[in-house]
């Protein structure tokens, strides 16, 4: 296995600016952000007042303030709704210049790339403005790692505003700090994790299948395909319908469960 490099085109870059900015933004993420070393990374989300996520994120420390790596198409939507909050706090969100490179595979990877907060397995980012950088793979041959490893992306999975933080992994894959204080929809998060009520998840899915198609237990209702292409993708799934003979769309489709991953719904506890 050599080592992977794509230009992710389908990602892009936000600033947040000014002598506010981390606490500013500690307040309406999931993950803490203050503190944060030069050239470290960390993932977090931009939720609904609900919990459902709206917004994932790779929240960077650059050198004049944080950089933000979220999906392109909704870039100029997530200023707009980061700026409603700006209120008296001393910060500017704009876009930002760059691009984002995924590496992954084996091997070194090049100068100033740092590692994918979420999983180690996904290997490194690298934001820069050389086009010069050699690339040897896709967006969709990055997509088909990332799917394979169970880690979806709220904007190219089809789960933004339909799928809580915890249906999302944020909670398995270092992307909430339950410790941090407030954020948007911590409250739904926080007692959904505390009190056992994470029912389904988002899991890897083998087979055919087309996006939005209803994954079937049987004749029970087990989930949604979220997306899929050459064969893996991620599901909705519901954990207490997770086993056994699954089909979408009349196909035969298998899950395949990442080691990080519970394969059950928690028992209920009480607090």
């Amino acid at each position: 296995m050599s080592l992977f490099i794509a230009r992710l085109d389908d990602r892009a870059l936000v600033s947040i600016t000014g002598p506010d900015a981390a606490e500013w933004l500690q307040g309406l993420v999931t993950q803490t952000v203050t503190g944060m070393s030069p050239g470290e990374a960390r993932s977090a989300a931009l939720l609904t007042p609900q919990g459902r996520v709206l917004f994932d994120l790779l929240v960077c420390q650059g050198p004049e303030g944080l950089v933000l790596d979220v999906d392109a198409a909704g870039r100029d939507d997530l200023v707009s709704r980061l700026s409603l909050y700006r209120l008296r706090a001393q910060v500017v969100v704009a876009t930002a210049p760059g691009q984002v490179f995924a590496i992954w595979g084996e091997g070194d990877p090049p100068a100033h790339a740092f590692g994918d907060p979420r999983l180690a397995a996904l290997g490194w980012r690298l934001h820069g403005t050389d086009n010069a950088l050699p690339t040897n793979a896709s967006v969709s041959d990055y997509a088909r790692h990332r799917r394979a490893l169970g880690v979806g992306e709220a904007a190219s999975d089809g789960f933004a505003d339909k799928a809580y933080a915890t249906e999302a992994n944020l909670d398995l894959l270092d992307g909430v700090d339950f410790r941090k204080g407030c954020f948007v929809g911590q409250e739904t998060t926080s007692r959904m994790k505390r009190r056992g009520g994470v029912r389904s998840r988002i899991v890897p899915l083998l087979g055919q299948a087309l996006p939005g198609a209803e994954l079937l237990n049987g004749e029970m209702r087990a989930g949604e395909v979220l997306a899929c292409a050459d064969g893996v993708g991620l599901a909705l799934v519901r954990l207490d319908r997770a086993s056994g003979p699954l089909t979408a769309g009349g196909a035969e489709v298998r899950l395949a469960w990442p080691d990080w991953m519970p394969q059950s719904a928690p028992e209920t506890g009480h607090s």
